[in-house]
């Protein structure tokens, strides 16, 4: 199993246009195969902080959503809301 783990810094008035784009976007996420489910979350600090915990079968799982049309076109609608670069982990749970 893998962990995804995105967080994004967005500018302010990004921060409700995102918002509707991780909604709109998430039922089909989680339909993506391998994937077992997406969050998010916000930071209680500052609320233009998120981050993103998603679930994946495997490596290539993510890697095929990754590449898949519905990661590009959510992206290209996500990435001119950023005010930082965003940062992104990819984990997994030591037994």
């Amino acid at each position: 199993m893998i962990i995804r783990i995105v967080k994004m810094t967005f500018e302010p008035s990004g921060v409700e246009k995102f918002i509707e784009i991780f909604s709109g976007a998430q039922h089909l996420i989680e339909a993506f195969p391998g994937c077992k489910g997406v969050d998010l979350t916000r930071d209680v600090l500052q609320p233009n902080v998120f981050i993103t915990i998603s679930i994946w079968d495997t490596v290539a799982s993510l890697d095929a959503y990754r590449h898949s049309e519905l990661f590009t076109t959510t992206w290209a609608k996500t990435k001119i809301l950023f005010a930082e670069r965003p940062h992104a982990w990819s984990v997994e749970k030591i037994k």
